[in-house]
């Protein structure tokens, strides 16, 4: 599962918890590098924004009324 949960960001900035997850990728990979056979592992990138309620998109005749 390649995805930052929001339990990791709320109580860490987001680069810590990247960079802890790349220090468990790289010591799982060294532990035991047969499970991972075509690459080793790298962390997802960060996403530019997490929503648990994402804002409504207004369409283009509310967007113009406001």
């Amino acid at each position: 599962m390649r995805k930052v949960r929001i339990a990791s960001t709320a109580h860490q900035p987001s680069t810590a918890a990247a960079t802890q997850r790349a220090i468990v990728l790289t010591t799982a990979y060294i532990a035991h590098p047969e499970r991972f056979v075509r690459r080793p592992p790298t962390p997802a990138p960060l996403p530019s924004a997490v929503w648990i309620n994402p804002p409504k998109r207004l369409s283009a005749s509310e967007d113009a009324i406001q």
